[in-house]
Parts: C-alpha cells; structure tokens; sequence
C-alpha cells in the first residue's frame, strides 16, 4: 500500500516534575508517613498504625542489603572462579531490592484524552519510551530533556494502539497494531512508510504485535483468533486461525526467535515453532488456563514464561517442562471494560515480576482497604518482595515495564504516564 501522511497534534502536553521540597530535602527531619511513597518491608519489631488505609498493607520482607565489601568480595571470587553466577546474580538482585526502597514517582505526564494502551522502551536511550492510547494518540517522551515530547495525533474512537515495538533496524520507526484495523510502520513525523496487514471490515481488527529484527519478522494477532506472520518487506508468510477468540498477545522468544507464545480469550497459551508451523494444530504444546489470559511474555534469557490471565493468577513456566507451571502466584487483576488489560512483566536484568494491582473484595487475601499497588515479585519463588506506591497517584497501574537498563519504571495509570526511579537519580 502507499505510504500515507497522518496529521500531527498540536495539543500541549501536560509534563509535571515534581522536586522534593525543601522541608523534604533537609536530611534531619523525614517527610510524615502519609506523604511518603510505600515500597517497604515490615520487621517484627517495627510500629504500625492501627488505624487508617495504612493498616492494611501487607507485611513485607524485603531482602537486607550486603554491605558493599560483601559485593565487592562477591565479584571478586566470582572472577577468581570461586563463586557461581547464579550466587553472584542473587546478592545483585538483592541489592537491587533493597533500592526499590528510595523509588519515587520524579515525572508525571498526561498527554492523552483517553487512556494509555500500550508502551515501549527505547532500546538504546534509557531515558525514552513511546506509549500509544485508546485514541490512537502515540507519544514519544525523552523525559530527561525539557523539550517538547513528539506527539502524533490518532483518529480518536476506534483508533487503540494495542501493541508498539521500536524498529531496531532504525530507532526513528515503530510499529504498532490497532483497532483501526491495521499493523504498520511508522515514523515519529507521522509518516506510514509500510502497512502489513489491513481488515476489509470494521468488524476485525488487530490486538497485538511482535518483531524480530535478527529474523526479520512481523507477527501479529487479531480478534477473531488469526496469527500473521509477515517479513519486514510486508510479504505475508502464513495465516492461520491459532485460536478459537481473540489472541491477546504474541511473543517471541529474544533468543530463539522461531519460538512464538500466543495468548487468548479462549483460556489458552500456546507454543509455536515457526519452522514447523502446518496448520492451527501444529503447536508443540497448549498451556490450559482457567480464564482469559492478558499476556504470555517470555523471560529476557527465553528460558521461562510469564502469563498474567483476566481474573487472579499469573504464572511462570519453564522452556524444561512447558506443560507444568513452575509456579502460580494468586494475585488480583481482575478484567474490566474501561481499564488497560494488566499485564505482568519481567524485569530485563534479574528474575523478578512486575505487575499492577486491582484490589477484589472477593479476592481471598484482600483487606478492606487495600491499595493499588505497583507488585514485584521474585520469578523463581512467587514471593513478594516489595511494593510501590504513592498516594497522589493512586489509580490502577495496568502496564509497568523496567527500562534496558532495569533502573527505571515506566507505568501506565488510566490517563497518566509514570516514571519511577531512585530519589537520588530522580533529583539530579
């Protein structure tokens, strides 16, 4: 199809920095507790407020911090061969953990009339993301510069990003799939410079997307339960109807890029090799939910799996024994029609699990004043570790992702546009 020109928005972009005030700043006096963000552990000799919201956040351990001679000492007998990764990799987590403790909320940005859909890193600026909305909107934000974010205008209703990928072969392009029907390439000027895939009818439209630039294929999912496989120069590959709904979500695996997951409503996950795809029977194995499932993404090493349903529970499966979950971790995010699916994501440099929560009365767990919290637990135990929260903003986080370099948290709350990072960080 020819390239087309779509309009840019001259809409002004609310970006609101939020510096520590000077009371907060003064190192001998702390902020009070109902100012503070919450991302803390509770020791059996620490004091709780009996009364309030407060009372209810769950008891958390969170891992005690090595003094950094112990660090120090770690990776010096790692180098000398006397420690295992895996050991070593460990106290690096901990460590990591424990700075969760001084993440704070440092940007806020509300640029869109209907809520964020989707959400991508920049691979190479750790300081840049592209998010998409409900309208169609795409923003593309470097919030560490003062200028102008690049905005590009959709068509407003029926227009949803529901998937964004950055063109590795050149960072000034992406794709997106969409409810207006189509998955394409584009450019941050607004230009479609290819299409991949276009429905003929309103009725079919396209939920999710994935590439692979060291293969170069596109695949994309629709709502009907289609999966396309295309090459980068829009040649179709196949079509097939993988599943019974919706595909919800298409994955493939960073490190052996024939290995493709697709998640659905129709209560299943399934695992593809794409050198032996015959037909919609052809899958190497089929993961039974017991509800709609959101995602199916696979761990940054593609050894594990991560599937997030629509109800309560999200899952990690390993490339060892596809067919058997590792682990099942009951947690509440439940499906709602006006809210952005939530969907679990792993952390790029270390085995843990970020998710939002949407506190459920019927949820066994929940407290009656539970907080919609920002979850991350540890991929190997289904433990949680810690959790972040900040009660100027305290809708339901429904995407969280951890930028390449895992320092910094993006999110998407309804309208709004989070960036965490360490206190510290965040001042300079």
């Amino acid at each position: 199809m020819a390239p087309k020109k779509r309009p840019e928005a001259q809409k002004p972009l609310e970006v609101v920095l939020r510096p520590r005030s000077k009371r907060a700043r003064d190192s001998g006096e702390s902020e009070p507790q109902a100012k503070k963000l919450s991302v803390k552990g509770c020791g059996p000799g620490r004091r709780h407020d009996s009364t309030g919201p407060w009372a209810e956040l769950p008891s958390l351990q969170v891992p005690q911090l090595q003094p950094s001679s112990s660090l120090v000492r770690a990776l010096h007998q790692h180098r000398l061969g006397r420690a295992a990764w895996p050991s070593m990799q460990q106290s690096l987590q901990q460590s990591f953990l424990h700075s969760l403790a001084s993440y704070r909320i440092f940007q806020k940005a509300a640029p869109f009339d209907r809520r964020a859909t989707s959400l991508a890193w920049h691979p190479t600026h750790p300081s840049t993301l592209a998010v998409g909305s409900k309208g169609g909107d795409i923003l593309l934000w470097n919030f560490a510069v003062k200028d102008k974010p690049t905005f590009i205008k959709g068509i407003g209703a029926g227009g949803s990003i529901t998937g964004l990928k950055f063109n590795l072969l050149n960072t000034n392009q992406f794709f997106a799939s969409s409810m207006e029907g189509t998955t394409r390439l584009q450019d941050f000027t607004g230009n479609t410079l290819r299409v991949f895939t276009s429905s003929d009818t309103c009725n079919v439209w396209f939920c999710s997307l994935d590439v692979s630039a060291k293969s170069r294929m596109v695949v994309t999912g629709d709502n009907v339960g289609h999966v396309v496989l295309l090459n980068m120069d829009g040649k179709e590959l196949w079509n097939l109807r993988m599943h019974k709904k919706k595909v919800t979500h298409v994955a493939l695996n960073p490190c052996c890029d024939w290995l493709l997951a697709t998640a659905s409503v129709d209560q299943t996950v399934k695992i593809w090799d794409l050198r032996q795809v015959r037909g919609n029977a052809s899958f190497l194995c089929s993961l039974p939910h017991k509800h709609p499932v959101n995602s199916a993404s696979f761990s940054p090493d593609g050894a594990q799996l991560l599937t997030t349903d629509q109800k309560s529970e999200i899952r990690v499966y390993s490339a060892s024994q596809w067919d058997c979950p590792l682990g099942l971790i009951p947690h509440p995010h439940r499906h709602f029609q006006h809210l952005t699916p939530i969907k679990a994501a792993w952390h790029p440099r270390y085995n843990l699990i970020v998710v939002g929560r949407y506190p459920d009365p019927n949820f066994k767990s929940c407290g009656p004043y539970e907080l919609r919290t920002i979850d991350v637990f540890d991929g190997g135990s289904g433990k949680l570790m810690c959790q972040l929260y900040d009660p100027e903003s305290s809708g339901i986080s429904s995407l969280n992702e951890f930028n390449p370099m895992g320092d910094t948290l993006a999110s998407a709350m309804g309208y709004h546009i989070l960036i965490w990072s360490q206190e510290d960080e965040a001042r300079k």
